[in-house]
């Protein structure tokens, strides 16, 4: 069940969205009076909420939750000079009050913002007090599970940002101080909030609105997600074992719910999932976002992927090197024929395919690491290079569509919840079946033709006999669950798991690149041959590579014949210094004030 054209309503209905929410007509009476009398006034109203949750690719020049652009700080990607930084001070301000799209990139998530929550608990109101009687139960039902979903939705993001936060589950007027003002709740407390939610969700949702329409297949793949996070982030963080357990054990009854349906399959190759003019009709997307140069819904994601515009932060070695190799092995340990090289192009032919259709397989210099990202752009936009593009993969004028959300998800976070309940929390134990159903599954999709011409592999299964041995597995992560993360990792690279599963995890130190030097290194270059760009006078002492033996060699200006290894990235340092604070952000300074103002407390986030 595909969506197509899903924002084209809100689109219009949102017009005048960038307006500050005190400068918008409020829902008062008279609006009242007219409105909430049919179905379609609930469609309608419920249209307001999909592009602040179903982003895709955004639109025209939006970066916030969008791959590529978006989604730019996480430990597989190297700039030049020092990483950005993670924020040492609590800000003047976090706070907002417009519904204007916006994400907080170290965070992954919104600012301090109650605008959607709001919106949803109207909604919810209206339809009690107002729309039920005009409309048959089972629509009722429906658009009140649509709106607790998008309650949800907000909810978990809030959490995912600041931890605890103040549960609103009710509509307030400007009067009711004492809860406008009450001081952050439990983050346990919220989530159970949003667990019945998700499960109204789950009982009344319908399965079918049309094909544009949201649906209980679209909200339990999201339910999975969050659930898992949840569920995942109370176990590591040492927060609550029940509440973990109940929470993961939701993901896996969302999951199952798509998985067993039958509606959807991995039966496209990976390229097709991120680069296609039309995504209606893939069977694996559950959920995407179609863009029309004709209705002015584009973007410019693909751009940032066509081979020439710049990627300042560029896939790094250390990702490289997770990437498992063709025959199911991590390359210390494979038998694939040249699996020890990191050249671009023999890590294309030996390593995953997914590594053929996220990176081309040549050094590329518009990437800082050299290894330029072009997943979200077709094959077809490369050929454009040192040309002008067209429309398609120029500018903010892109129109291949985004997958919103899809089944490797579902089902990498039902195995994943799945493995963790077994491990420490009684579940099942995970069966050769369940890997056949998830990885395997994703591991076993078609390949392109152009894949295929240049010698590209299915990888083999993963199989609980024969689990790899990476001598580079955390210590404490069970060899399952870090396969587990490991396909994760590869699945989804430069889109919105790597920064938030690293938090879930309580992983934050893999942001310190001064735990593996590989951070700061790309592929194995032979500049000669393949970037002799780069020996020029403009890079006499910068220009470095890492011999085998972890020798540094600098370009002195006549020494270009010894530039054969790894690049090391221009002038690369690690971030600053960072705790266990940055977890979560800080409230800014102004909401804490303008609490003490009205003669309320606001907490501060642990450690700021």
């Amino acid at each position: 069940m595909k969506i197509q054209n899903i924002l084209i309503g809100a689109v219009i209905l949102c017009s005048a969205c960038n307006k500050d929410v005190l400068d918008r007509p409020q829902l008062t009476s008279p609006i009242d009076d007219n409105y909430w009398r049919s179905e379609s006034d609930l469609d309608l109203f419920a249209n307001e909420f999909y592009p602040n949750y179903f982003v895709g690719y955004n639109s025209a020049w939006g970066t916030a939750y969008t791959p590529v652009r978006g989604y730019t700080f996480s430990d597989d990607l190297t700039s030049r000079n020092a990483q950005s930084h993670f924020e040492n001070s609590v800000p003047s301000s976090r706070g907002s009050t417009s519904d204007a799209v916006s994400m907080l990139t170290q965070y992954s998530g919104p600012d301090w913002n109650f605008y959607w929550v709001r919106k949803a608990n109207i909604f919810i109101d209206r339809l009690q007090t107002i729309a039920q009687p005009n409309v048959e139960p089972e629509a009722f039902e429906h658009y009140m599970a649509v709106a607790r979903f998008f309650r949800g939705f907000e909810y978990s993001r809030l959490v995912h940002v600041f931890g605890d936060v103040p549960y609103f589950d009710k509509e307030l007027k400007d009067t009711d101080l004492d809860i406008l003002y009450k001081d952050r709740d439990d983050r346990g407390l919220v989530m159970d909030a949003v667990y019945e939610d998700f499960k109204y969700v789950m009982d009344h949702m319908r399965e079918n609105d049309g094909k544009q329409r949201l649906n209980r297949y679209i909200a339990a793949s999201f339910i999975s997600r969050f659930m898992l996070f949840e569920g995942t982030y109370q176990h590591y963080h040492n927060l609550d074992a029940a509440r973990a357990k109940k929470y993961l054990e939701f993901a896996v009854e969302a999951a199952e719910y798509v998985m067993n349906s039958g509606l959807f399959s991995f039966d496209s190759d990976f390229k097709s999932l991120f680069s296609s003019e039309s995504l209606d009709g893939n069977p694996e997307v559950i959920l995407f976002r179609t863009y029309d140069a004709a209705l002015g819904i584009t973007h410019h994601i693909g751009s940032y992927n066509n081979g020439t515009e710049g990627q300042p932060a560029g896939a790094n070695l250390v990702l490289v090197k997770s990437f498992i190799c063709n025959d199911g092995k991590v390359w210390q340990n494979s038998g694939v024929a040249g699996a020890e090289s990191f050249s671009l192009d023999d890590l294309a032919r030996t390593r995953d395919p997914r590594f053929e259709a996220t990176f081309i397989d040549r050094p590329h210099t518009p990437s800082s690491t050299l290894i330029y990202t072009f997943k979200f752009a077709s094959r077809e936009a490369l050929t454009h290079i040192g040309s002008s593009y067209p429309a398609a993969w120029g500018s903010n004028t892109n129109t291949n569509d985004a997958p919103v959300i899809r089944l490797a998800e579902v089902v990498l976070n039902w195995i994943e919840a799945k493995a963790v309940l077994a491990a420490y929390h009684g579940g099942p134990a995970v069966t050769q079946a369940d890997l056949d159903q998830s990885i395997n599954a994703i591991r076993d999709r078609p390949l392109d033709e152009t894949a295929i011409s240049k010698g590209v592999q299915k990888t083999a299964p993963l199989l609980l006999t024969m689990l790899p041995e990476d001598p580079a597995r955390d210590a404490d992560v069970p060899s399952l669950i870090w396969e587990i993360r490991r396909e994760r990792r590869m699945e989804f690279f430069f889109e919105h798991t790597r920064l938030l599963d690293l938090k879930r995890w309580a992983k934050i130190e893999k942001m310190d690149f001064s735990t593996d030097p590989d951070y700061f290194f790309g592929p194995w270059v032979d500049f000669p041959a393949e970037v002799p760009s780069y020996l020029s006078e403009g890079f006499k002492g910068i220009l470095k590579v890492r011999k085998q033996d972890g020798t540094i060699v600098t370009y002195d200006g006549s020494n270009g014949n010894e530039m054969v290894g790894f690049f090391r990235v221009e002038n690369a340092s690690n971030r600053n210094s960072f705790g266990d604070e940055v977890y979560l952000s800080p409230v800014g300074e102004a909401q804490i004030n303008q609490y003490a103002e009205k003669g309320y407390t606001l907490t501060q986030s642990p450690g700021w």
